[in-house]
């Protein structure tokens, strides 16, 4: 479904605040993305306006612990300049429910961001505890964060809603034989890439070129998840999309990502810098429209709010020597990364959005999103 006419979101209508909130800034986790949210948490501490925010860093260490993340603080009290690419979660221990609850107490108005990646933090946990506590938080709710970190499930509900994607089979560690991955390559070819259903940042992900590697590759991502994805390889373009709002979602120019690996994989992500961004992606702009729609479309079949990275793949139909079958809906990330070689703030960036209006817009969703719920929800 093309509209040529899409244009990109116009961030001039979005609207102005000027009251101070308090805002928590969630970080580090118990998942294998956990470095990862504390780079993710440094640039977003170093970008928020202390003019409009009064922000408290609370870190959660790989066991679980939570604590007020005093170093970062001091640091933000120095100055922009002075805080590290990576936080540390260390500090005082406090529990969620004290932390929650003097939110919820505080005559100012709180909203929590949780910049967790991966389980135990993007994946609906953390946002239904928040949610108890009846405090607004950035980002996607429990059920779209539940559904898009599974990505069996995600690729079952897009399906459902008619949305392309490349062909796929999901199972969980219990109904492994010994012959499936003959069975996996015979259905879906070969190579394949297998992938921990519940996990992100390509954290476990492989690609099999032989019936032998396939069977290691589930190896490694049992590791990660008792569910599995293992999907046909797709020869074409990746192309991200980022997407704003709530119930008027609003797509920013989609951009190619290059990666320098044999696929874009965690090193090349956040380890080797060999990656790169082109934005907009080189695919004409009818396709750029079609992107940005197919992404609104995928995020609302999702119900997603705040924020997603929606992913493709682009089979360039004038290709000759491709299958030539468009957009192919690779994954959605309900809290994408905000390091600086992320490609959600630099899609809106190139739109003339800056980092500062981007957290903006966020907390002001959260709070948009909470008082609607509330009002649906309370009797």
């Amino acid at each position: 479904m093309t509209d040529s006419g899409m244009q990109p979101a116009d961030p001039s209508t979005w609207p102005k605040r000027s009251n101070r909130i308090n805002l928590v800034i969630l970080f580090g986790g118990e998942s294998a993305e956990h470095d990862v949210s504390c780079t993710t948490a440094a640039h977003v501490l170093a970008a928020a306006d202390p003019a409009k925010y009064k922000i408290t860093p609370v870190g959660i260490s790989t066991s679980g612990q939570w604590a007020i993340a005093e170093d970062a603080a001091l640091a933000l009290s120095q100055g922009r300049g002075a805080i590290p690419g990576k936080l540390d979660p260390t500090g005082t221990d406090i529990s969620p429910t004290e932390l929650l609850s003097a939110a919820n107490n505080d005559e100012s108005p709180t909203v929590i961001m949780p910049l967790l990646h991966g389980p135990m933090g993007e994946d609906g946990t953390v946002q239904g505890l928040i949610e108890l506590a009846n405090v607004p938080y950035v980002g996607a709710g429990v059920l779209a964060s539940a559904v898009a970190m599974d990505k069996a499930m995600a690729k079952q509900v897009l399906a459902a809603a008619n949305i392309p994607q490349a062909a796929f089979r999901s199972f969980a560690e219990h109904e492994i034989t010994p012959g499936l991955p003959a069975e996996l390559a015979s259905d879906l070819g070969l190579p394949v890439f297998v992938k921990p259903a519940n996990m992100g940042s390509s954290v476990g992900v492989s690609k099999a070129r032989t019936v032998e590697e396939l069977r290691d590759a589930i190896e490694l991502a049992l590791t990660y998840d008792e569910m599995i994805v293992v999907e046909e390889a797709v020869v074409g373009k990746e192309v991200e999309v980022a997407v704003l709002g709530n119930l008027a979602p609003e797509a920013a120019t989609p951009g190619e990502i290059v990666p320098g690996d044999d696929f874009y994989s965690y090193d090349d992500k956040y380890v080797s810098d060999a990656s790169f961004a082109v934005i907009p992606a080189p695919i004409g702009d009818e396709a750029l429209a079609e992107a940005r729609e197919l992404a609104i479309r995928t995020y609302r079949a999702l119900r997603v709010e705040g924020l997603a990275r929606v992913d493709f793949f682009w089979e360039d139909p004038a290709d000759p020597n491709g299958r030539g079958r468009g957009f192919l809906c690779n994954e959605v990330n309900t809290m994408p990364g905000f390091t600086p070689i992320s490609m959600f703030p630099k899609m809106w960036i190139a739109d003339g959005v800056t980092y500062p209006e981007i957290i903006d817009r966020l907390v002001d969703l959260a709070v948009e999103r909470h008082g609607r719920r509330r009002r649906n929800t309370k009797r």
